[in-house]
């Protein structure tokens, strides 16, 4: 309840302390007179002393917690700095469905091995923009650039083998990456395929996809599993300075993502904006009405 509260000048709630201090030892000495039977005032006065004495506290403790300025935090944002904008481009054709990829669960199929690894990656990319390109038969952008990494997570989710049918359009998928990018300014502009196939449905040559990828300085990096033409991934990454990788298992799969984490990095985000909600109002508020029954009281007859 009270994780996201705090002050923004604490240090005023040490006032309280100093008040309690010198309403003790610091009081003026006034001389003393004796009166006889002082005692017939003094039992119908203390009971109304003693609650002016505690509304004064009262008036002070909450003035200053108003004055330390209490606030929640609603939510926090960090500021982008120097990202990079990076499209994942993954195969979802009917290969993906083979089995024994992850060694710890052999039920398990390609598909949902990638799509473990791809959602601890988007995570890591905290100052990055990041876009979803899938294929098989044809290509699906699945999710423009957006640093929303929580919404990205989710949509991969719900991705499968075979939603944009069951061959291999690598090369259109490349050239519809390199379209969401090439206007793009960043400090750096990258592709991630990954596949374990070869082409068999794309429309436009690897040449030409080679050549826009080389005049918009975009970096493709490649990632071969099962029966990838490791050769043209090769190819592709040589053409545009980027790396080519080859993954036989998920804990492999893991480490490439990790190099290329490596290799590419965006600026730490040190600074952070803080959405808050001031509330002060709710002790000031507190501390009038407790100032004008002192008031009263000190004035009653």
């Amino acid at each position: 309840m009270f994780e996201n509260f705090s002050f923004e000048y604490p240090w005023l709630l040490a006032l309280i302390f100093l008040f309690i201090f010198c309403d003790i030892y610091c009081k003026a000495q006034n001389p003393s007179y004796y009166f006889v039977h002082l005692k017939i005032f003094k039992t119908s006065s203390s009971n109304k002393n003693t609650l002016i004495y505690i509304i004064k506290y009262l008036v002070i403790v909450f003035s200053l917690i108003a004055l330390a300025s209490p606030m929640k935090i609603l939510d926090r944002q960090l500021l982008k700095k120097d990202g990079i904008n990076i499209i994942l481009n993954l195969d979802t054709s009917g290969s993906m469905r083979e089995r024994g990829f992850n060694k710890a669960n052999i039920n398990q199929n390609r598909w949902n091995v990638v799509n473990n690894v791809v959602q601890d990656f988007i995570e890591q990319r905290i100052n990055d923009n990041i876009g979803l390109v899938v294929f098989g038969s044809s290509v699906l952008t699945a999710s423009p650039l957006s640093f929303d990494k929580n919404s990205q997570k989710e949509i991969i989710k719900y991705i499968d083998i075979g939603i944009v049918g069951e061959q291999t359009a690598m090369f259109d998928s490349l050239a519809s990456s390199i379209n969401i990018l090439k206007n793009k300014k960043a400090k750096s502009n990258i592709i991630i395929l990954l596949t374990d196939g070869v082409d068999t449905a794309s429309r436009i040559p690897l040449q030409i996809v080679n050549k826009l990828a080389i005049k918009y300085n975009i970096k493709i990096y490649t990632i071969g599993i099962g029966e990838s033409n490791r050769q043209i991934l090769n190819f592709i990454s040589q053409q545009t300075d980027a790396k080519s990788f080859v993954a036989n298992s998920k804990e492999d799969l893991i480490e490439v993502y990790d190099t290329i984490n490596k290799l590419e990095k965006s600026d730490i985000d040190d600074n952070v904006l803080l959405l808050k909600e001031y509330l002060f109002f709710y002790p000031l508020f507190m501390g009038i009405i407790f100032l004008i029954f002192y008031i009263y009281l000190k004035n009653k007859d």
